[in-house]
């Protein structure tokens, strides 16, 4: 009977630590890839750069890319405003709710010839979705040319506040 005992135990030690490990990815995955149901997402933008001695202004097309990278529901976006270096808003790009699918994605378009933002300009992105799900991948993508010159970088959206408010 002893016997049998130890090895009930030890069974059920296998166990719980079995669930432990479970238990442990799963926070360590959620730690990794953390969902929400949605946030304020601060986005650097650059509508001319500096070049040169005597900063010669660069002039540059801005795209503000919102992707929505969840498999299985949809995000709504509410906010896409735009903002000068000084914090001054310029422009609202989104009047009523935009529903973002699964995988799918929306840009909005910042001429090169509009040189109101200057090179602070940055997106204030607020979006929500009905359940926990993947954040979006919320970014701005600038290119230009001048002469036989181009440039194109990219700049990655910072959460600032969690929640939708």
């Amino acid at each position: 009977m002893p016997a049998l005992l130890l090895r009930c135990k030890h069974r059920l030690l296998l166990v719980l630590v079995i669930c432990l490990a479970f238990t442990l990815n799963d926070v360590i995955a959620e730690d990794k890839y953390p969902l929400s149901t949605g946030q304020a997402v601060y986005v650097p933008a650059y509508s001319h750069i500096y070049i040169g001695d005597r900063e010669h202004p660069f002039y540059l097309t801005v795209t503000l890319s919102i992707r929505n990278t969840d498999l299985s529901a949809p995000l709504i976006l509410s906010t896409a405003d735009y903002f000068d270096s000084n914090g001054k808003f310029l422009r609202k790009y989104i009047d009523t709710p935009v529903t973002l699918g699964p995988f799918s994605s929306v840009r909005f378009l910042v001429n090169e010839s509009d040189k109101a933002g200057g090179s602070g300009a940055s997106f204030l992105v607020r979006w929500s979705a009905t359940k926990p799900i993947n954040q979006p991948i919320v970014e701005s993508i600038m290119i230009g040319t001048m002469n036989q010159q181009g440039i194109s970088f990219t700049s990655r959206g910072q959460v600032i506040t969690e929640g939708t408010r």
